[in-house]
């Protein structure tokens, strides 16, 4: 007796045929290059208002027809951009530099050490990261203005000094650190200072590096704090040199653009000299 079973029926799903890489390839390229130039229109626009006479500031032309420095010579003669820049360099670096070693101190303090409330320390911590910068603007003006140091770099670079988001991506990094290397820089002889500078430190140069160019980008484009303790010009940032061209008679639109080019120069050749290292760093430390 033979017995015929149906067996059931599968569906296959249709393959769907992929663009060939070759032809993905310049697709994507494409994508990129148009992005690029949007992403570059700004800084274009920028520079070439900067080169118009001040009756063709309005015109439409993608590149004007004259070309003068005027602006220039008179955003140099209306501020001191020379001694704004200068410095807007110092408390820059000062502040990259002091947010760096903060956060290396207080992250190796987080992973090497057990202390009474260290993880309360450390959510409160993260806290002061989620602050914005407005509600704490208040009180650390009445603290500066109490210690006698309005209208000067100290009190711009002061309230700077630690950074939270530093302390937390450095201690991510640290725990990730694998420990047996560090016993076995402990059993030969090392102790926590020397652990942290010669074996820590040089592995963590990608997250060094990031956060380096984070820090001194944010801290270049900073506005609303100079502008809430600067009363001189000389004793002021790039970044209220520029607003000083709007005033309430109008904005002077050909100098303004000078001064903003001048003071967008150097980012743009920081990141043109070392844009193949600042690639690498984003890609080592997982920074998007």
């Amino acid at each position: 007796m033979t017995t015929n079973i149906a067996m059931p029926m599968t569906r296959v799903a249709p393959v769907r045929s992929r663009p060939h890489p070759v032809l993905r390839a310049p697709f994507g390229h494409g994508v990129m290059i148009i992005l690029s130039l949007i992403c570059l229109l700004p800084v274009y626009w920028m520079i070439v208002s900067s080169l118009r006479p001040a009756n063709a500031l309005l015109d439409g032309a993608f590149w004007p027809s004259t070309i003068t420095l005027e602006n220039y010579s008179y955003a140099l003669r209306a501020i001191p951009i020379g001694s704004m820049l200068v410095n807007t360099v110092i408390v820059s670096v000062a502040v990259t530099a002091f947010q760096l070693l903060t956060g290396l101190l207080a992250a190796y303090a987080f992973v090497r050490y057990r202390f009474a409330f260290d993880k309360l320390i450390y959510a409160l911590m993260a806290v002061t990261w989620l602050t914005p910068l407005q509600v704490v603007m208040i009180p650390n003006y009445l603290l500066v203005a109490r210690l006698g140091m309005l209208d000067s770099l100290t009190a711009l670079i002061l309230p700077h000094f630690a950074s939270a988001l530093a302390v937390m991506l450095f201690t991510q990094s640290m725990r990730t650190f694998p420990k047996e290397v560090l016993e076995a820089a402990r059993m030969d002889g090392a102790g926590g200072w020397r652990i942290l500078w010669e074996v820590i430190v040089p592995n963590l140069q990608g997250m060094i590096a990031s956060l380096t160019i984070l820090i001194f980008i944010s801290t270049w484009n900073e506005y609303f704090w100079p502008l809430l303790l600067s009363r001189t010009p000389a004793n002021s940032v790039i970044q209220i040199g520029i607003q000083m061209f709007m005033t309430a008679e109008g904005t002077e639109w050909g100098p303004l653009m000078a001064a903003s080019t001048m003071a967008s120069l150097p980012i743009l050749i920081f990141y043109v000299l070392l844009q193949r290292q600042v690639v690498q760093s984003f890609m080592k430390s997982g920074i998007r």
